[in-house]
């Protein structure tokens, strides 16, 4: 049962960021996302994934996997629009 819901709750956190994603990919648009926010998220991110592997505990070590690549691809793609902003972008 607790394996169920250490799945479950990965599967909800990991899911929360796809939308994000998404609407960043369509729009190509970040003004509103915060650099120091995801920074600091992702930091996070990689201090559960390094405990989740501590553990061998899967639940941990997938979501935080899946949400890494899903975050910095946000982080990237603010970079990429805001922070180094080529002309063709303006």
């Amino acid at each position: 049962m607790e394996s169920y819901l250490g799945y479950l709750a990965a599967f909800c956190t990991t899911i929360a960021f796809i939308p994000q994603a998404v609407k960043i990919y369509k729009s190509q648009h970040t003004k509103d996302i915060s650099l120091g926010m995801f920074s600091l998220l992702i930091t996070g991110f990689i201090l559960w994934l390094w405990y989740g592997i501590l553990l061998v505990s899967y639940p941990i070590i997938i979501a935080n996997s899946v949400t890494i690549i899903i975050a910095i691809y946000i982080l990237v793609t603010k970079f990429r629009l805001d922070v180094f902003p080529s002309k063709k972008n303006n």
